[in-house]
């Protein structure tokens, strides 16, 4: 089988909805390209980033397509549908190669275990090039029916009003706190046959208060690398197995897994063991196979949803005027997961940058939602005696943002 070139989309997923549906069904059955989705919503410079280390053979925009660099684009994995673009640690863009294979056999297994029907329509409140916005538009392919894209969720309550609401949805924490807190969000929340909540940990009591409403909520637990959620409600859907390797890190298997990191053989054979994806995440696994995640073992910051590197975020705010030293550490919060919570030490001590000119500086460079929401100024660092910074003391002055 000769590899797919790849093909990246630039696309608003309201007004691009029929196109990114036309583009991904040929992605999976073969007959076109494979697939690199890009959020228009991202700074220039970090999709020309993300191009520059991913290296599509051509990038489509509502202007139109273009060819890019010389053709000198690594293959990809035979039956590559979807390359998923994810940061690791250091906030570098990796590309999660994905078989058409494992999206659909995680589509039907996710529609299986929900008990959707064809015909029933999802609503999309997640970016496409993210995995589980994308899901919802692969589950709409097997479903038959184009999914309903609403990029606000204001847009939402006056489908409730109006009695114009699709059957599923798949949302985020952040989603839900914000729905349950306005007027005619618990009734839209009530409106659906089954929410699918994941992409970050779930705070707790939100899913008992989003069921006191009326929702059928599902907590989802997986990544980019198993095609999205693969464990529901702490068990697994059908060909997956979970189990706990050494240091409790969470380890996954079954035919959602991903191909490779494109271009990172190096990368691909760190994350894979003997078929099984080792997980950023440690848990455990009773005696009934259920999964339980307990947090992760990595200096990634999960907030609404969008995973956020915190060596990436300290390493911009650094260039920041004002700034002599920047550490940056997630501090638990019942809305976003976690806060981006930047630790400081100021050039002067009598003129600390606060938090505005802190956000600004880094939304010139960083998505607006790895942009500091709390700042604490220090005088030093604090450091274990092995000179690295001391994570511990560092979560704890992050409370006090």
């Amino acid at each position: 089988m000769t590899p797919s070139p790849l093909h990246a989309v630039l696309l608003p997923a309201a007004a691009g909805t029929g196109r990114l549906m036309e583009a991904l069904g040929a992605a999976l059955d073969g007959t076109g390209p494979a697939l690199l989705p890009v959020d228009p919503r991202l700074p220039a410079e970090r999709v020309r980033a993300l191009l520059q280390a991913l290296r599509p053979a051509t990038l489509e925009t509502p202007e139109g397509t273009q060819r890019l660099g010389p053709g000198d684009s690594p293959a990809l994995a035979p039956g590559t549908a979807v390359v998923i673009a994810t940061s690791g640690s250091t906030g570098e863009p990796k590309g999660v190669e994905l078989s058409g294979a494992a999206l659909r056999h995680s589509a039907r297994a996710s529609l299986d275990r929900i008990g959707a029907r064809p015909g029933e329509a999802w609503l999309s409140c997640l970016p496409p090039s993210h995995i589980s916005g994308l899901q919802v538009f692969v589950r709409s392919l097997l479903s038959g029916v184009p999914p309903v894209v609403l990029e606000r969720l204001g847009a939402l309550l006056v489908r409730v009003r109006v009695g114009d609401l699709p059957q599923y949805v798949s949302l985020v924490p952040t989603q839900v706190r914000r729905l349950l807190d306005e007027p005619g969000g618990r009734e839209a929340l009530a409106g659906f046959r089954a929410i699918l909540l994941g992409g970050a940990a779930v705070p707790a009591g939100l899913r008992a208060e989003a069921a006191a409403a009326g929702a059928r909520v599902i907590t989802t637990y997986g990544m980019s690398e198993t095609c999205g959620g693969c464990v529901y409600d702490g068990e697994p859907l059908d060909g997956v197995s979970a189990r706990i390797g050494p240091g409790s890190r969470i380890r996954l298997a079954g035919p959602v897994l991903f191909s490779g990191y494109r271009g990172r053989p190096d990368l691909t054979a760190a994350a894979l063991d003997g078929g099984w994806f080792v997980t950023s995440d440690v848990g455990e696994v009773d005696a009934r196979g259920r999964l339980t995640v307990r947090g992760r073992a990595d200096g990634m910051i999960n907030t609404g949803g969008e995973k956020v590197s915190a060596d990436e975020v300290a390493s911009v705010l650094e260039d920041c005027p004002g700034v002599r030293e920047a550490v940056v550490v997630g501090r638990a919060d019942p809305e976003w997961g976690e806060l981006v919570t930047a630790i400081v030490v100021p050039a002067d001590p009598a003129a600390p940058p606060g938090l505005e000119v802190l956000r600004g500086f880094a939304r010139g460079r960083l998505p607006d939602y790895a942009a500091p929401r709390a700042v604490v100024v220090v005088p030093a660092v604090p450091l274990l005696s092995s000179g690295k910074p001391d994570l511990q003391a560092l979560r704890s002055l992050a409370q006090q943002g």
